[in-house]
């Protein structure tokens, strides 16, 4: 081919490296597509009553709701007089005082647990089947120490544990598990935990 022979063969080399890397990011994308085409796994079943408690957030994609948190973010799960879940979020900001939103889950897929959608709504007006959020229960350990929590459209995710400061193994295998489903993980933020800090 005369274009290949009139080619200086450190440009050539350039050249095939520059494809190659064109090829496999077209792959990698295509992969992601696919991905996220392919509707989104839960975990077969819940136990509520285990499920309750504290959880510490240890990972999370961005969130607009959550930009003014900066340390210590915790959910707490507790259930009211109507079965559903309160909802309990709390965080520090960077000058260190408590951040918090109220809200109530209600379950979609009982009575195996693992779709809820969640409203931040005034408590009066919870009730209204209107502006709620989807919280699906991805990943979790037999023990429930662990959870991966995400959405069908997979632009939110969250990994919780029952410890504020969980080995980096961890994470990374549920983050790892999140990629598999066709999540975008490159910006990922890691909240730390600094027990005592937060302003009341």
């Amino acid at each position: 081919m005369p274009f290949i022979k009139s080619f200086p063969k450190a440009s050539w080399r350039l050249a095939k490296i520059a494809m190659g890397g064109v090829v496999l990011t077209g792959l990698a994308v295509g992969t992601i597509a696919y991905a996220q085409a392919k509707p989104l796994p839960t975990v077969e079943k819940v136990e509520l009553d285990k499920y309750l408690g504290v959880w510490y957030e240890v990972a999370r994609k961005p969130m607009f709701f959550e930009r003014k948190c900066a340390f210590n973010v915790t959910a707490t799960y507790t259930l009211n007089e109507n079965g559903n879940i309160v909802v309990d979020n709390k965080c520090a900001d960077q000058d260190g005082d408590l951040q918090q939103s109220l809200g109530e889950a209600f379950v979609v897929n009982a009575p195996f647990n693992s779709k809820l959608k969640v409203s931040f709504l005034p408590e009066g007006v919870r009730w209204i089947p209107v502006g709620r959020g989807d919280y699906w229960i991805l990943k979790l350990d037999e023990d429930y120490q662990t959870v991966l929590v995400g959405e069908p459209r997979r632009k939110y995710l969250w990994v919780l544990s029952r410890i504020p400061n969980p080995k980096k193994e961890i994470i990374h295998e549920y983050l790892n598990y999140a990629k598999s489903l066709g999540y975008d993980i490159h910006d990922v933020i890691y909240p730390e935990h600094q027990i005592g800090t937060a302003h009341v």
